[in-house]
């Protein structure tokens, strides 16, 4: 009886280990299963280092316009100061115009000043003349307007100043009533007979 007993026992304890065997063999299987369903994500890189600072500053226009600045009288070859046109503002009609003419010159008094301004053709025959009567050492740059000025709307003239001593050579200005003036050099050996020519200051009044 008793060994009968131990058989059945242990025919119970074998099916609960084939059992116990299958069951863990299925948890296996599902693991397995679960595992190749589930994708391998790749490893994150570090995130790029951002730096900071202050980007390169970038050239900006002045807000208010630069005016250029007023040329300053030259000198000859030898020294002697000259004077030089500034601008030319044209009015009246033809054959009659009036000139405006602005002059910067270093003038000191009656020894050392720009003693007219006068308007020449560009094959240097004297058109006008402007005598000034005196110095203007407190007065730089000046304007002075003179005419009439006989001469057509689009001849082509210019205007140039004169200082004592010194001569011409300073920039002067050329252009015509029709399109305006535009600045251009000097050259002191331009019709420079014309100094000869009258009218001629008489005198300086200071």
């Amino acid at each position: 009886m008793a060994e009968r007993h131990a058989r059945t026992h242990g025919r119970r304890r074998s099916a609960w280990t084939r059992i116990a065997g299958l069951i863990g063999y299925g948890v296996w299987l599902v693991a397995c299963a679960s595992a190749a369903r589930t994708p391998t994500l790749p490893a994150l890189s570090a995130a790029p280092r951002v730096t900071t600072g202050t980007p390169p500053a970038e050239a900006t226009s002045s807000a208010e316009p630069t005016q250029a600045p007023t040329p300053s009288p030259t000198l000859q070859p030898g020294g002697a100061p000259l004077a030089v046109v500034l601008s030319v503002a044209v009015s009246g009609d033809p054959d009659a115009y009036t000139f405006a003419v602005g002059v910067n010159s270093p003038d000191t008094g009656c020894g050392q000043y720009a003693d007219w301004w006068e308007v020449i053709s560009e094959d240097g025959k004297l058109l006008y003349r402007r005598i000034l009567l005196h110095s203007h050492v407190t007065e730089q740059p000046f304007v002075r307007s003179g005419g009439p000025i006989a001469i057509s709307v689009d001849a082509i003239v210019i205007v140039r100043a004169h200082m004592a001593p010194g001569g011409y050579g300073g920039s002067l200005m050329r252009g015509s009533a029709a399109a305006g003036f535009l600045e251009a050099p000097g050259d002191p050996h331009f019709a420079a007979e014309l100094e000869e020519v009258e009218p001629l200051p008489e005198s300086c009044a200071f």
